[in-house]
Parts: structure tokens; sequence; C-alpha cells
């Protein structure tokens, strides 16, 4: 039984995502307590139970303390099983940390598995499904394995109401992959979506990325939602490379105007830009649990985050690698050496 400390380091849920994930794929059982500790509202919210119940379903855990609020689990798995999914997080909680919570175990099922979330599809503090689709599903082909996305709605905060599906391969095993350079730009563009508000919002949005970014019209996409999945706005920019696409976000709020929502996919994506690194931080979390698969990897990163370092010592728990940042100039590098044989 590996005893985690939820309120260790970043102290968030992804101490418990990772740490589900591990458990489903290594077979080791874990406990953890202080859930969320370092959160507003620490414990189980309604994506983290959910994440949590999807986990105990897909392996057959025997699981106690999976309730809303609850700040302590025990989690015992059985084997990953394959097979069609469903999930409804009754809220506007991220679909898209509930499937990155399933997903790395279902390669180790016998047969394919489709996985359907209901929620939220763009949050704040979350990954937005495209970001799965452009950035991360990409790298983990490019490793062996075959996970395709689909958004077939779309669900803000507060209502929800959106639908994600995963299709995912088994592999046999990932392939450990080197990602120093993201290589030469081939596309970059914006993209603003709005539902139930004026559509002006977003165009503001949009104005404001190709003004800085010194995009033409053709590469600033504004989307107008059916009205019932609003009321809601979020841009995302993204930036294809050669060798990795990073997505960047930013989510409207009440009072809060749209230059500063595009504001803050704009400073992470030119904070990106001038660090030369291949994946940015929020990329950089999600590439360390394959890459530990894998046994081995490397890659270089803008900003490396208390919430990196957390993942990086949950990981160290259930396999045997160790995870290491080199600090540069500009940039670190993260190293990832070890031996996972039959992992």
């Amino acid at each position: 039984m590996i005893e985690l400390d939820g309120a260790a380091g970043e102290g968030g849920g992804q101490i418990l995502r990772t740490a589900l994930a591990l458990s489903m794929i290594t077979g080791r059982p874990f406990r953890i307590t202080r859930i969320r500790a370092n959160r507003p509202k620490p414990g189980l919210m309604r994506q983290h139970l959910v994440a949590v119940q999807a986990a105990a379903r897909v392996s057959g855990a025997t699981v106690s303390h999976a309730e809303l609020g609850s700040e302590q689990l025990s989690f015992a798995p059985g084997p990953v099983v394959a097979g069609d999914h469903a999930f409804a997080i009754g809220s506007a909680g991220s679909c898209t940390l509930v499937l990155q919570t399933l997903v790395l175990a279902l390669l180790h099922a016998d047969a394919p598995s489709t996985v359907r979330v209901t929620g939220g599809t763009h949050n704040d503090m979350a990954p937005p499904v495209q970001f799965l689709q452009r950035a991360y599903a990409p790298l983990l082909a490019a490793m062996g394995a075959r996970v395709e996305f689909r958004l077939e709605r779309y669900g803000f905060y507060p209502a929800g109401g959106g639908t994600v599906v995963a299709e995912v391969t088994p592999c046999a095993g990932l392939t450990p992959i080197t990602l120093l350079e993201r290589g030469a730009r081939r596309a970059g563009f914006a993209e603003a979506f709005t539902a139930g508000i004026p559509p002006r919002v977003g165009q503001r949005e949009l104005a404001c990325i190709g003004s800085k970014m010194g995009w033409d019209e053709a590469q600033l996409m504004p989307y107008v939602l059916p009205g019932e999945q609003g009321p809601a706005n979020a841009v995302l920019i993204t930036l294809e490379h050669e060798h990795v696409t990073e997505v960047f976000a930013g989510f409207g709020a009440k009072m809060v105007r749209a230059e500063a929502v595009a504001g803050q996919a704009l400073k992470e994506a030119r904070d990106y830009i001038g660090s030369g690194a291949a994946v940015g931080e929020h990329l950089a979390d999600q590439l360390m649990l394959p890459m530990a698969l894998a046994g081995e990897g490397r890659f270089t990163v803008s900003t490396v985050s208390r919430h990196a370092l957390t993942n990086a010592e949950v990981i160290g728990r259930f396999l045997p690698v160790d995870i290491v940042f080199e600090p540069g100039e500009r940039r670190s590098t993260c190293v990832v050496r070890g031996a996972c044989a039959g992992v």
C-alpha cells in the first residue's frame, strides 16, 4: 500500500489523478490523505469523485471513502478491463481531467475501449479538448499509442452539459522519445468561442490577439455556438510546429474584459515562444507520465511549475524512474531515467 499525502507540493487534484492512473497500470494499491488540502474547498469535488468512480469501474477496484468532500481515499485495483464506458460528472467539472486519468490505463487493456464523459469541456485550470486533440494525442502517437479524442458538444461553467469521447487502442508498450526542439512553425491561429453572449466579445478577443501576434484575418476564427450552451466564452491560441503543437487558452468570466481574456492566452503563448522550449508548462505536466511508462525520455520546457515537480514525485512513488529538471538560461530540460520493463 503506497501512502500519499494530498497536501504535498502543489497539493491539488493532480496527485490523485496520477495515483489513480498508475495504480491501475501497476496494480499497486494506494491510500491518500488530505486530498486537495491546498485548495479553497479541500476534498473530493464532483470531477475528482467521477475520476475515482471511473477508475474503479475500469479496473474493478475496491475503494473506500469515495464520496463528495472526502479528504481521504484508499484504492486497490484489479485488472484493467476494456469496454464502452460512460461517465457523467453532473456539473461543469472537467471531462478532460477525467479522461486523462483513464486513457493511459486503457492502453493496457486486452481490447479497444471507448470512454464518453459529460460535463465541462472548456474549464479554467484544466486543458481544453483541443489541447488533448492537437498537443497531447500526437505525442502519444509518436510513442506508439493510438488515442483519439472527439468533441461532441461544448460544455462551459456553470452549466456543463458538454460531451467528449475518447477511443483507446491497446498498446504493447510506449516508445521513448526525445523532444528538445519544437522545430519550424508550420501554422498559428486563434479561435474565439461565444455562446449566449454577443459575438462581438469573441471578435474583440481575436482583434487583440491578431494585433499582438501580427496575424491576418485568415488566422483569426470566430465561432458562435448555440445559445443554450452558454452564457460562455473561451479563446484558444494554437501554435503548430514541426515536432510539437501547443494550445493556450483564456476563459471568459463576469466583469472580465474581452482583452483581458485574450491576454491570458497571449501571455502563455508569448512566454512559450520566447523560451525556445519544445513544450509549455501544461504540456510538460502531461508528458512526464507517458515518458515514465516508456522508461526514459527527455524534453525542454518553458516553465517548471510546482505542479510539475509534485507530479514527478508521485510518479516516482509508483515507477522505478528518476525525473529531474536541469535548469537553463531560458528553458529547462526534463530528463526521465529508469527501466519500466513490463509496465
